[in-house]
């Protein structure tokens, strides 16, 4: 789909974006003690330990699939496992890591925050994939059941236009 006309704004923006990334947990704050934060984990206060991963919801009328740019928080054994495999083709062959979502998506009632995950290992290089535990949630329906253009339209004109 080559872009769309916003019923927000009336104007026609050229590209239907198919991502969108939280650059942090929603728990990170700049300058707590032992923390750090890099482009695919985190730790704050060396106590909670976040992975990031695509969150992907089948789009059903198109050819691309639509992703959330997630972070899990898992636990410290978990974290310091998929450190130590951090580049072992071995890795793929992890069973999933329990966690929460620690991203807060926007446009989901009620939020998406702390929702129960399965993040899945994939080769080196690649972002893990994240599973919703299935449930009623908006967001878990979405992953399992698929989403259209119109929801991804939506999801776009709601970024653009807060």
């Amino acid at each position: 789909m080559k872009g769309y006309a916003c019923t927000s704004c009336g104007e026609h923006h050229e590209d239907l974006p198919f991502a969108y990334s939280a650059p942090a947990p929603a728990f990170w704050q700049d300058g707590l003690p032992d923390s750090v934060l890099e482009p695919e984990r985190c730790v704050i206060e060396g106590q909670h330990f976040f992975l990031r991963g695509r969150l992907v919801l089948p789009v059903l009328d198109a050819d691309d699939d639509f992703e959330w740019g997630v972070w899990v928080s898992v636990s410290k054994d978990n974290f310091f496992r998929a450190e130590e495999l951090w580049d072992s083709p071995e890795r793929v062959e992890e069973p999933p890591y329990f966690g929460w979502l620690a991203t807060e998506l926007p446009g989901y009632e009620p939020g998406s925050l702390n929702l129960k995950t399965h993040l899945h290992t994939r080769p080196p290089g690649e972002r893990p994939v994240i599973e919703v535990e299935s449930t009623g949630h908006p967001l878990a329906v979405e992953q399992r059941d698929g989403i259209t253009l119109v929801r991804v339209q939506t999801v776009a004109e709601m970024l653009l236009h807060p």
